[in-house]
């Protein structure tokens, strides 16, 4: 794919999605965090829901150190994985506290230090709580950046690298938001709804549904 191409791409995305942003709902930083680390292999709307319950009780690292293991199981057993999760949550917290004074940091190797917290999420912090221009691949960007010809890849950090090499500067830092949305919504998994895709003019994809 040329250039000139991925970046009407990108221009469309930016004019059919304005306002790109987490679907997470989180009001700090460290929301943010427990929230991202809670989404694997969950969905925004079961996070969602059990930090609705979890955040007003306990949303700071010592609040949440205070819940305890046990504590935040109850907030969060009905997300996939919770008793891991859970583990990680508390591990988190005492980390924070112990190391870096409470606050999320604005650092890749200490976020990925954090258990639970691998490049995706280090990637979603960096970006969106500290405007830093990464793009965090998950299965929808993987998916849509193959497909689509943007950024194909054997494997995330393949298609990762590729979109930092890719994508233009202007675009980088709600590169990723647009791309999950449109691999939500639209260029879903079984089925992509081609026909009403905003860029399937561009795609080269080349089993494309048309209904």
């Amino acid at each position: 794919m040329n250039p000139q191409k991925r970046h009407e791409i990108f221009s469309r995305l930016r004019e059919h999605i304005k306002q790109p942003r987490s679907e997470l709902e989180y009001s700090s930083n460290f929301e943010l965090l427990i929230s991202v680390l809670l989404s694997a292999q969950a969905t925004d709307v079961s996070v969602n829901k059990a930090t609705a319950k979890l955040y007003p009780v306990a949303n700071t690292p010592e609040t949440m150190l205070a819940l305890g293991e046990d504590g935040v199981r109850e907030y969060i057993k009905t997300i996939g994985l919770f008793n891991s999760k859970a583990k990680n949550v508390i591990a988190t917290c005492q980390i924070l506290i112990d190391k870096h004074h409470s606050e999320v940091p604005e650092d890749r190797e200490a976020l990925e230090a954090l258990p639970g917290v691998g490049r995706k999420t280090a990637n979603v912090i960096l970006n969106v709580a500290f405007g830093h221009p990464t793009i965090a691949v998950d299965t929808h960007i993987f998916r849509v950046s193959n497909r689509t010809g943007i950024a194909p890849g054997k494997d995330v950090l393949e298609v990762e690298k590729r979109l930092l090499k890719f994508v233009a500067d202007e675009f980088k830092l709600d590169a990723h938001h647009w791309l999950i949305l449109h691999g939500r919504y639209t260029c879903i998994a079984r089925k992509p709804r081609c026909g009403s895709c905003v860029i399937e003019d561009l795609c080269e994809f080349k089993q494309k549904n048309i209904d």
